[in-house]
């Protein structure tokens, strides 16, 4: 049993993207036993990537952390500096507004018919709302 558990973490080591069944069927062992070495004597999980819009390159990585830099020494040097700062968010707003399940329940008579909903999709009319806000409010 070590000398396949050796092998099945040397599989894994060598690409871990596999999965359980693709491992199983590489070492000839049951999709049940892969799992247990793998989450049992390996003490291994299975973890999802996180996504990010982009990957950043060199200069982007060294240009974000000299701005954070600055923004450090302005801080330092002028207490009141952070209430000069305005920030914004943004987001798409569609022209409809869903009910959820308990806003949309009836009550029924035992003889009424079942209560139909259809789903809703969303409108081709959208607006952008954009909020600015400071230290205190909303600007």
């Amino acid at each position: 049993m070590p000398e396949i558990i050796e092998r099945v973490c040397q599989i894994i080591q060598e690409d871990r993207r596999r999965t359980i069944d693709e491992v199983s069927m590489l070492e000839e062992i049951s999709h049940g036993t892969c799992h247990k070495i793998l989450t049992e004597d390996l003490k291994m999980l299975r973890v999802k990537s996180k996504f990010v819009p982009r990957l950043l390159s060199v200069e982007q990585k060294q240009q974000g952390l000299d701005v954070c830099l600055d923004l450090k020494e302005n801080t330092a040097n002028n207490p009141s500096f952070l209430s000069n700062v305005i920030m914004g968010d943004e987001t798409w707003v569609y022209a409809y507004d869903p009910e959820n399940k308990i806003q949309s329940s009836q009550w029924k008579s035992q003889g009424s018919h079942q209560l139909k909903k259809t789903r809703q999709v969303r409108s081709n009319i959208k607006s952008m709302l954009i909020c600015f806000f400071d230290q205190k409010e909303i600007v």
